[in-house]
């Protein structure tokens, strides 16, 4: 197919293709003498993959190292994409339900509760934290002092940076935990939970302990792909044991 087929196809820009082009994100499957840029399969395949990525909020650069990443599998990536989409399915589904609300609210028809005003926008719930904080203590509290001053658009931030995380790691759990590549986005992830709490190098390897010792732990990470849990808590082990080793 031809640019301008794939346009008309997709409901994308012509220049959107050929930006997608020049950063090497999308390359047409080759071009013709007179230039024509000529799309085959193979190309509206990772075009389907990286609009399902942009739909969730990724960035251009972010969805090329994704897809360029070695381990990178086009089937693992589409069940991440699906769980993903179900999530924002279902928040999507509760901020309608707030909507109805406050409509019969509007017109008196109901009574509504300041909780039930926000129901769809708060992040901050935690299904595990009095289990971490009874382990944790002070460090979960003071991470939960900072997420509750976030404003909503801060949260978002931080949701939207730990899924990326998650997804990352998930398309390279099939790697070793000690390599670079892995290492590199665990750190990022110990990175991102210093920006909410103050975590120890102790306490960032028992959190992952707690990541395949607790069920319910282990089955939120794998939502993103089974073993991630695993994957991750072998990945957290080694980087607290390689950085506690450079502070000595």
């Amino acid at each position: 197919m031809k640019v301008k087929e794939v346009a008309a196809l997709v409901g994308i820009s012509v220049r959107t293709l050929h930006h997608y082009d020049a950063i090497g994100l999308l390359k047409p499957g080759h071009k013709t003498e007179t230039g024509y840029r000529i799309y085959t399969d193979k190309e509206l395949e990772r075009l389907q993959q990286i609009l399902f990525f942009k739909e969730l909020g990724f960035s251009l650069k972010k969805i090329k190292e994704i897809m360029d990443s070695p381990s990178y599998n086009q089937i693992e990536a589409l069940k991440v994409q699906q769980k993903m989409l179900l999530a924002k399915q279902k928040q999507i589904n509760t901020m309608l339900e707030t909507i109805e609300k406050t409509i019969k609210h509007s017109k008196g028809e109901i009574a509504m509760s300041n909780q039930e005003r926000f129901k769809g926008f708060d992040f901050r719930s935690n299904p595990y934290e009095q289990e971490a904080r009874e382990r944790w203590g002070n460090e979960v509290e003071e991470a939960n002092k900072k997420i509750n001053n976030l404003s909503s658009y801060e949260r978002k931030d931080l949701e939207n940076s730990m899924i990326e995380i998650y997804c990352n790691l998930s398309t390279i759990r099939h790697q070793d935990p000690a390599s670079e590549e892995a290492q590199q986005w665990i750190g990022m992830w110990f990175d991102l939970l210093n920006r909410i709490g103050t975590y120890s190098l102790t306490a960032f390897k028992g959190l992952g302990k707690m990541y395949v010792e607790d069920e319910r732990f282990t089955k939120n990470i794998d939502k993103f792909g089974d073993g991630l849990a695993k994957f991750m808590q072998e990945a957290m082990a080694i980087y607290a044991a390689k950085h506690s080793a450079g502070q000595e």
